[in-house]
């Protein structure tokens, strides 16, 4: 990944548009308001699976 032969290629264009994916996730997610009586409801409503 030393130079930009690397970008050219399917993987480093699919790695760079994971990473570009992975930031507008947490832009977006850091946006959104969860209440805690609703993140309790869901964390509550789990399956362990043995």
């Amino acid at each position: 990944m030393d130079n930009n032969s690397f970008f050219q290629t399917k993987l480093g264009q699919a790695s760079i548009a994971s990473v570009a994916a992975m930031v507008l996730f947490v832009a977006l997610s850091t946006q959104m308001h969860v209440e805690p009586v609703m993140a309790a409801t869901i964390a509550g409503n789990a399956v362990e699976i043995a």
